[in-house]
């Protein structure tokens, strides 16, 4: 074998790269007079995006929800009068920012009032008092994440 018979053609491969480039193929192979190129083209993989059907979503709520004694520890509260969040979402004290706030520490609440709001996939959820009293303690900030099952307020 002579030198020139190994020598690499650098410029067919560049067409090789080309061609491959251009018509979206991953790779390409060429055997030429006893010489074999081979170009291959690195793709790196797309973000796969994985859409859960709605029925999946209280499975995954209920997952979370375990961990919820941690702001019983936490805050020392007893939690058994607390109006839980229904959802997963952002909570928040008023209708828009600078507003009044619904309910304030001291405040005599009704049946069917609503204390916080809830935002979950852009709806903004009125979370209604279950029973009448008195708020005892608002356990969230304004525009604070909230979990599945997580007491927002506690009234007695």
């Amino acid at each position: 074998m002579s030198k020139d018979s190994t020598k690499i053609d650098h410029e067919f491969i560049r067409q090789l790269a080309e061609l491959v480039r251009e018509s979206d193929l991953t790779e390409i192979e060429v055997e030429l007079d006893n010489q074999k190129v081979r170009v291959v083209r690195n793709i790196p993989a797309a973000p796969v995006m994985v859409s859960a059907p709605l029925a999946a979503a209280p499975i995954a709520a209920t997952a979370v929800a375990a961990p919820l004694t941690a702001p019983e520890a936490d805050t020392g509260q007893d939690l058994s009068n607390a109006v839980r969040s229904p959802m997963v979402g952002t909570a928040y004290l008023s209708g828009e920012p600078g507003a009044k706030p619904y309910i304030e520490i001291g405040d005599k609440i009704s049946v069917g009032q609503t204390l916080i709001i809830v935002e979950a996939m852009k709806t903004m959820n009125h979370i209604p008092s279950d029973r009448a009293g008195i708020v005892k303690t608002i356990l969230i900030e304004d525009g604070q994440p909230v979990e599945f099952d997580e007491p927002l307020v506690i009234i007695e």
